[in-house]
């Protein structure tokens, strides 16, 4: 699909719910204990398409050994925890402090501290990211490999990119004045953290054909990208250039890009390192993947791109939007149709699952 070809369905993506938009189904009629695709497919009357179990690559790109996840204080209704990438942030108590390890919902954080704050730091951050260090890969990798090479299914992997990785070391403000400061300094972060990438899935590209490899990057407001463009060609493009090089040449058709925002700035730049999709297409924050199209052409292809508020009114206001999008779009190929981001729990069960109907209209999969 991604690749401009003409399949006889469009995957069937919606977009996928946090925890407190499960919890909400659950109360609005999605049954406890089941899992809410499986439902979804069983009420549209789709039969789900059987494949192989899934083998999981199981390599880690994180960093080995972690921090010591632990709470430093509890008072006034909020946690202030040391995180296991070594940042010292603050959540409410109203969450499990767990929350901060990974996003199961939409809950706000605030950092008060960051890993690398001096050079001293960023030698000690440098011992945790050695591509052969025990644990960077499983030991049944060549197995997994071997099992992968008659799949019947997608396989990929994701990794950050160079601005996602030096904000989760410095911090977002520390790091735009770094880029002022000492650009010398950011330079050597990059390029180290460039290198470690390229090693470490080099023996996934050597062993996996695999379809698709995502670069997360979150780099992008409402309205403008967080760094100028002319920052972005100066410290992330070559890195984007040598990884796609080295993705592409391995048979892989797919690189894509994961920035929320407005990514109107950054799109071209993209193009100009090989990347040829980007997702998820923020409609509020001024993304239309309509004109980006006519902009664009086949040089990029997208995955998202309908407004969630949209789909939370649901009824003609929902069905104007996606169709608004989506026809053109899969006229033309190059586009996995679906929420604008993880769905919230303003998006009623029955909302999704009318919107779903219309989706699996669309892409092939109900008449």
């Amino acid at each position: 699909t991604l690749t401009f070809g003409k399949p006889d369905k469009v995957p069937l993506m919606p977009g996928g719910p946090r925890e407190s938009t499960l919890a909400a189904w659950h109360r609005q009629g999605l049954p406890e204990g089941r899992n809410y695709y499986e439902v979804l497919l069983e009420i549209l009357g789709i039969e789900p398409e059987p494949t192989q179990s899934k083998v999981n690559l199981g390599v880690s790109f994180q960093m080995i050994p972690k921090f010591e996840e632990k709470v430093l204080e509890h008072k006034d209704g909020h946690y202030i925890v040391q995180d296991w990438m070594g940042a010292i942030t603050e959540i409410s108590d109203e969450y499990d402090y767990t929350y901060i390890r990974s996003a199961k919902d939409f809950v706000t954080r605030k950092w008060h501290k960051f890993p690398v704050e001096n050079r001293k730091d960023w030698e000690e951050m440098k011992t945790r990211y050695d591509p052969n260090t025990p644990g960077r890969f499983p030991e049944d990798f060549q197995q997994r490999c071997q099992v992968l090479q008659d799949r019947d299914y997608v396989v990929g992997f994701g990794i950050n990119g160079p601005f996602w990785q030096l904000r989760e070391w410095c911090g977002f403000e520390n790091l735009c004045m770094l880029m002022l400061d000492d650009p010398d300094f950011v330079q050597e972060m990059v390029d180290f953290w460039t290198e470690f990438v390229s090693q470490t899935m080099a023996p996934i590209l050597k062993n996996v054909e695999v379809d698709y490899v995502c670069i997360s990057e979150d780099m992008a407001y409402k309205a403008h990208s967080m760094i100028s463009p002319e920052m972005v060609q100066r410290f992330l493009l070559p890195t984007y250039e040598r990884w796609v090089n080295e993705i592409k040449k391995s048979g892989c058709p797919i690189v894509s890009m994961d920035s929320d925002g407005y990514i109107g700035e950054l799109i071209p730049i993209w193009i100009e390192a090989g990347i040829n999709c980007c997702e998820p297409m923020e409609v509020a924050a001024g993304n239309d993947i309509v004109e980006y199209r006519r902009l664009y052409g086949k040089k990029m292809a997208y995955r998202g791109g309908i407004d969630k508020r949209a789909i939370a009114k649901g009824g003609q206001v929902m069905e104007r939007e996606v169709m608004r999008v989506v026809p053109p779009l899969l006229e033309e190929g190059g586009f996995i149709p679906g929420c604008d981001h993880g769905v919230p729990s303003d998006i009623s069960w029955p909302n999704y699952v009318e919107y779903s109907r219309l989706l699996a209209k669309l892409t092939g999969w109900l008449e």
